[in-house]
């Protein structure tokens, strides 16, 4: 009988640490949502102050940009609070019917027993509506010979 209480505990405790998903989780939840215009659930995994934007703007975007499929191709942590992910999405616009292929990265904070992801721009790729331009790198000094 005391097995058994103690083999019950352990499940529920284990239950309990699987109850918010891990990195992986979050980010095919994520996706997927994207994907297959499921944006609310999607919103999920991002901040709390902008998940109402998001869902605002995806479903606006929904009507020209189709997304075919996604492919994690990178997970690349950074502690064990920050992560970047590479991701390749092919897309297309409604109006032109020609597929697109575009890399990007987004950038995932731990917060909590949850994973958000806080960032998302374009690597690399045709540029895609809706996903944003990677900064632009520093300007280089140029210096000046005198004689």
């Amino acid at each position: 009988m005391r097995a058994a209480l103690l083999a019950i505990l352990m499940l529920g405790c284990g239950a309990a640490l699987h109850d918010q998903p891990d990195l992986s989780e979050s980010v095919r939840i994520f996706n997927d949502g994207v994907r297959w215009e499921r944006f609310t659930a999607a919103a999920g995994a991002l901040p709390p102050r902008d998940r109402a934007q998001f869902v605002d703007d995806m479903d606006q975007r929904s009507g020209e940009v189709k997304i075919t499929e996604y492919e994690v191709m990178r997970v690349d942590p950074r502690g064990e609070r920050e992560a970047r992910v590479q991701i390749k999405l092919s897309w297309y616009k409604a109006s032109e019917g020609t597929v697109h292929e575009t890399h990007a990265v987004q950038t995932w904070e731990r917060h909590g027993r949850a994973w958000w992801m806080v960032d998302e721009a374009r690597l690399r790729g045709a540029p895609m509506p809706g996903l944003a331009e990677p900064p632009e790198p520093p300007a280089k000094p140029v210096s000046v010979m005198k004689d």
